[in-house]
């Protein structure tokens, strides 16, 4: 049976895209341009997107694909047919010139089939993403200048609902609940929910914090923060966004870490996974399901190493069940709330300075891992403790049962 959510619903979540996430949590400027992308299946929310834009003064770069489906799938498509050249391709002027235009990246995500790209092999479509690093470079330096802001949403579809063993309208019913779209003015409900996230972020960062250590069942699993952190979360990147997020310094990852909940990545599916590290890089990573998934991640370049360490506290998310798709996973609130440790790229907006100042050689020796050609974040929901170690050499318990150890 099909279903969509109602206009109203859909009219709200356009506003909530628009006149919260970008911007920093502030929403777009008359005049702003924004490059909306999203794929045909999307066109409902893309719609409203674009019309909440305009609503708000701002200029729209359209950018729809197609719907990937059994009889067309460009995309497969590409990787059985490319040759090495054509994996390496970068389409640089087109991209930086609607990079240079665009003062916000908008990205409607939604598949019908998520195990579309099942028989594709990992490492062409790594290979590929590797050529397209540029970009990521770019939106980096942009971003980091404060000239550029994006956020991701999603559109539910009933191939990610059947992945999620969920009906289409239960489906919807988390992405409502999870957006506030069931109340009268949701950016109201954000603008509240930003303020505790601020709160806990606040809070962190007042923390001289040295170490983290990790402990659940499954997880022994040492993190160094590193010099010039800070910690993020909130501020509209990703709807919804319940994360308090930093980047560590990869070269002090130490022990071991279970997940909780399957990896997907390049079209595939990856269950109980673990990860062990040693002097900072990946000494073993297996799975109990697509083990050869997580080992061609890892290989990839900068794939072994820790790019970024969250938390989010179960009080904040009203994501209560597995959703198959990581923009929900890596927010699951439930009883214990979450971690994910990503592996691969960090992001240079957890530096605490001037980011636009810093070159490549500084960026190594504070342990960012910017280079890496792979991003994936992996989720765990168990319940955990995570203790930091300050500079002093004294300990605090920051997170357990779900929650963040404020009080």
């Amino acid at each position: 049976m099909s279903y969509e959510p109602d206009p109203q619903v859909l009219e709200r979540y356009g506003r909530v895209l628009v006149d919260f996430a970008l911007g920093n949590g502030a929403g777009i400027k008359p005049g702003d341009t924004v490059l909306v992308m999203g794929a045909e299946e999307t066109k409902p929310l893309f719609a409203e997107v674009c019309r909440a834009v305009w609503r708000s003064g701002g200029n729209v770069i359209e950018h729809l694909t197609l719907t990937q489906d059994e009889r067309i799938n460009l995309e497969r498509d590409f990787y059985e047919l490319a040759e090495d050249a054509q994996l390496d391709f970068f389409a640089a002027k087109l991209m930086r010139g609607m990079l240079d235009q665009s003062d916000h990246l908008l990205y409607i995500a939604g598949e019908q089939d998520p195990r579309a790209m099942a028989d594709v092999d990992p490492q062409k479509m790594m290979r590929h993403q590797a050529a397209q690093m540029p970009m990521m470079g770019w939106r980096q330096e942009k971003e980091a200048a404060g000239l550029l802001h994006w956020t991701i949403g999603l559109w539910g579809t009933a191939g990610m609902a059947a992945e999620a063993e969920l009906s289409l309208e239960q489906y919807w019913e988390q992405i409502i609940r999870a957006c506030f779209l069931d109340d009268s003015d949701p950016i109201v409900r954000w603008r509240e929910t930003q303020a505790e996230i601020t709160r806990y972020r606040e809070w962190l960062n007042s923390l001289a914090i040295e170490r983290l250590h990790v402990e659940a069942e499954g997880t022994d699993l040492w993190l160094t923060i590193g010099s010039k952190r800070r910690w993020l979360g909130g501020g509209g990147r990703n709807i919804p966004s319940f994360e308090i997020f930093t980047c560590p310094d990869w070269r002090g990852t130490q022990g071991h870490i279970s997940f909780s909940e399957p990896l997907y990545s390049h079209g595939k599916v990856a269950r109980g996974i673990r990860l062990e590290f040693k002097d900072g890089l990946v000494s073993s990573a297996t799975a109990e399901e697509n083990p050869e998934l997580i080992e061609q991640i890892v290989a990839a370049p900068g794939g072994n190493r820790v790019g970024e360490f969250s938390l989010t506290d179960a009080r904040l998310s009203r994501i209560d069940r597995f959703m198959a798709n990581t923009l929900y996973d890596e927010n699951m609130g439930g009883p214990y709330g979450n971690t994910h440790l990503a592996v691969g790229m960090s992001f240079n907006i957890a530096y605490d300075g001037e980011a636009s100042e810093v070159g490549q050689e500084e960026w190594e020796a504070l342990g960012f891992n910017l280079a890496a050609a792979v991003h994936n974040d992996i989720v765990s929901t168990t319940d955990r403790t995570v203790t930091a170690v300050m500079r002093d050499g004294s300990q605090r318990v920051i997170y357990a049962d779900g929650r963040f150890q404020l009080e």
